[in-house]
């Protein structure tokens, strides 16, 4: 954890060996494997989603695919199967076997499930065709999948939503690999970090435990070194009185003799703590506004033939903090678009209060001028500000001197999120419409924002995957699933809290996926029984125990889609007795899943005695 610019993804270069350290070493293990998702997503030769995810694990893809060949053509050669045909199956299915290709292609379709993909479509949709957002997302599927012992994680949860952040935080917590993260996501910190290394004032200090445990243990060393600080401030006070005093006078050599030994203290530095350069964020309206700040009635939204929005109907009212959440590509930006009237509405009315003045943050940070300095950008908003008005400014958000003169198009993502808030606190709007405002921001420049948003006195609406700021501010919720926006008259907190079942039908569902991929990839690998053999009546009962137990897979997935499609439905929660409701399908499904699992385990040892006694009838003599 640090500030941006404090070093963080140097010392991951430092650590892969990519940058050489100034002075001193670094020592890694011989034959250590990392895995460091670099920025420009480099997939080398992959053409598909599918194989881009898979990555090193190229080999073992085509051995799956030739294995498949294999077996049909010994299936269709029967008793003309010859020695070297099953001499070459059986060499490349235990090679198979014991590389992990039975778990590879689940692992993979899990990962890509996990992280907002559908795996089949993945199987043949060009990676040329993925946006920003979801190429960094597969590069992440990337190293997750891949065989590194260390996983270096820079940024992880941008450009992932609140239901793929909390997928990321359990596959972390369950992996044997050591991890090594950058966040400024405080909740993905908590959840996952069992030890911090806080870079500050260019030093590195090591505390050990969760995200709580660090603040508090950084506060006491803060206030520790203040306190030898001012200690030795005060000390040294006293000797430089005594040195002018008596420099002259009756007792000047005790007085130089104390010069030279304060010539040679080692001096302490004050503690370098948020204060020091945090933003001077403070957001003020310029009027009250009316009582009806937003106000929808049956909206309907589309992109061309996809409906991202039906018929919803809701009003923010003034001093409202509104969350908006939902998953990645269901529409949550485009309706902020739309309530700015930057994209029509199919139908319906959405409008905001005639005294209402927004200020939109865009995630995109399409509102920061990209031909201008940084000067110039705020000298265009208040233009009978004097020089010294605008440096200071742009000083309160950390660009001081020189910086002023910068072209805002070399800034970075960081920079450019000052820059934004920069603009907006000039706004003195009294609605605030932000669409992912904690992107790009350090862990301090979120608390700062997040205290700005707290004293706030006017109107909120909040797109973000931050859960720590989304707990701390909303008021109310609103939550946009398969084309509807439920409004729940709740904090975040409360929601969560109500929902917990939504989490755990997510779960299984994922668990669920697993399983039958698991099975898919069991069958498409399986030489074909033939029905010559002594031993069909063996074979003859496998057969039937495992189709018995693919028919009850099916019927188990049904009442697992059906339970879990009714506990992923936000309405549920808006009453007691729908609270109710979910607790009792949630037991339900997890016992439906236990069955599943049972049976499962079922067909697996079906197939593979399957397995066994085929392969041992083609052997036998005619």
């Amino acid at each position: 954890m640090g500030r941006n610019g404090s070093g963080k993804t140097t010392l991951f270069r430092l650590m892969t060996g990519a940058q050489q350290p100034t002075s001193g070493t670094v020592s890694r293990q011989p034959g250590l494997k990392m895995a460091l998702l670099e920025q420009h997503r480099d997939f080398g030769d992959a053409v598909t989603v599918w194989e881009a995810a898979a990555g090193e694990f190229s080999e073992l893809l085509a051995l799956e695919q030739a294995l498949a060949r294999q077996a049909e053509l010994i299936g269709q050669a029967g008793e003309a199967v010859t020695e070297q045909m099953l001499f070459k199956y059986d060499r490349d299915l235990e090679r198979f076997s014991r590389e992990g290709g039975y778990t590879l292609a689940p692992r993979v379709d899990a990962v890509l499930q996990g992280l907002g993909f559908d795996p089949e479509l993945g199987r043949s949709q060009p990676v040329e065709q993925l946006s920003g957002g979801e190429r960094g997302r597969l590069g992440l599927a990337r190293q997750l999948v891949s065989g590194a012992e260390v996983l270096l994680l820079d940024e992880p949860t941008n450009h992932l939503d609140l239901e793929t952040t909390r997928w990321l935080e359990e596959y972390l917590r369950g992996t044997d690999k050591t991890v090594l993260l950058i966040s400024h996501d405080r909740s993905f910190i908590s959840n996952v970090a069992d030890h911090i290394l806080h870079l500050e004032a260019e030093t590195a200090i090591p505390y050990t435990g969760d995200y709580r445990s660090f603040v508090v243990q950084r506060d006491e060393r803060r206030l520790s070194q203040q306190r030898a600080f001012d200690k030795q401030r005060k000390v040294i006070a006293g000797e430089e009185d005594y040195i002018r005093r008596n420099i002259a006078g009756q007792n000047s050599k005790q007085a130089k003799g104390r010069r030279k030994r304060l010539g040679r203290l080692p001096r302490l530095s004050a503690p370098g703590g948020d204060d020091a350069s945090s933003m001077g964020l403070a957001l003020e309206v310029s009027e009250r506004g009316g009582d009806q700040v937003v106000v929808a009635r049956n909206v309907t939204l589309r992109i061309e033939d996809r409906t991202l929005v039906e018929k919803f109907t809701g009003t923010i009212r003034r001093g409202d903090i509104v969350g908006l959440i939902g998953s990645n590509g269901s529409g949550k930006s485009t309706f902020l678009r739309a309530l700015m009237g930057e994209h029509d509405v199919a139908s319906g009315e959405l409008t905001i209060g005639g005294s209402i003045q927004p200020s939109y943050y865009r995630q995109d940070m399409a509102q920061v001028p990209r031909d201008k300095t940084l000067y110039e950008v705020i000298n265009s908003l208040r233009p009978r500000w004097e020089r010294r008005q605008i440096q200071g400014h742009l000083g309160r958000f950390g660009f001081s001197g020189e910086e002023a003169h910068r072209r805002t198009d070399t800034l970075s993502g960081g920079e450019q999120a000052r820059v934004a808030l920069a603009m907006m606190v000039l706004s003195k709007a009294n609605l605030l419409i932000l669409d992912e405002p904690t992107n790009h921001l350090d862990i301090e420049s979120v608390e700062t924002l997040e205290d700005a948003i707290s004293g706030y006195e006017g109107t909120v609406l909040l797109v973000s995957h931050d859960r720590a700021m989304l707990e701390a501010l909303t008021s109310r919720v609103w939550v946009l699933h398969e084309r509807h926006i439920t409004d729940f008259p709740g904090s975040f907190v409360e929601w969560e809290d109500q929902s917990r079942e939504r989490e755990h039908a997510a779960a299984v569902a994922a668990a669920e996926e697993e399983s039958l991929r698991r099975l898919k990839e069991r069958k498409a690998t399986r030489v074909r029984e033939s029905n010559t053999s002594d031993q069909r009546s063996a074979l003859r009962e496998s057969r039937r125990r495992a189709d018995a137990a693919e028919k009850e897979i099916a019927t188990l997935e049904e009442q697992i889609s059906r339970l879990t499609r009714l506990l992923e439905d936000p309405e549920l929660y808006l009453t007691r007795d729908g609270t109710q409701k979910s607790v009792v399908a949630g037991k339900e499904l997890e016992e439906v899943k236990r069955r599943l699992d049972a049976v499962f385990s079922e067909w697996t040892a079906a197939t593979e005695l399957i397995e066994k006694l085929s392969t041992e009838q083609v052997r036998t003599p005619r």
